[in-house]
């Protein structure tokens, strides 16, 4: 069964709401050099959207609704679906540090994330 247009950005607007919160738990973990073993399926959940998140912005959602998307998504599928691709690499890393247990791996490797998900919000999303 196919989403209405406003089912389908208020879908991705809760998703990335609760991506959002995951790196605001992450982000605390890291600070404190916390090993971040408690993430690891938290990350696989976040894989998992990440991977499909160029498919939670068909066409016709550009508009209606509360929507920060930027029209570039649309006009730009090959970068959205490149930059998606990118999160999810970073990601997987932060996952691999997460499994080791190793709190300065996983500081590290969260440190990777960040700039990934802040070229893509300034590309993507409007403030």
């Amino acid at each position: 069964m196919a989403l209405a247009q406003g089912d389908v950005i208020a879908a991705r607007r809760a998703g990335l709401k609760r991506m959002g919160e995951h790196m605001t738990a992450m982000k605390a973990a890291s600070d404190a050099r916390a090993p971040g073993t408690q993430f690891v399926g938290t990350l696989e959940e976040m894989i998992t959207f990440y991977q499909g998140l160029p498919a939670r912005f068909p066409a016709g959602t550009e508009s209606g609704g509360e929507t920060k998307a930027l029209p570039t998504i649309w006009s730009d599928p090959v970068g959205f679906s490149g930059a998606s691709a990118e999160t999810v690499a970073k990601l997987q890393a932060l996952r691999t540090a997460a499994a080791s247990g190793d709190g300065a791996a996983f500081e590290a490797a969260w440190k990777a994330v960040g700039p990934t998900c802040g070229a893509c919000h300034r590309t993507y999303r409007a403030r």
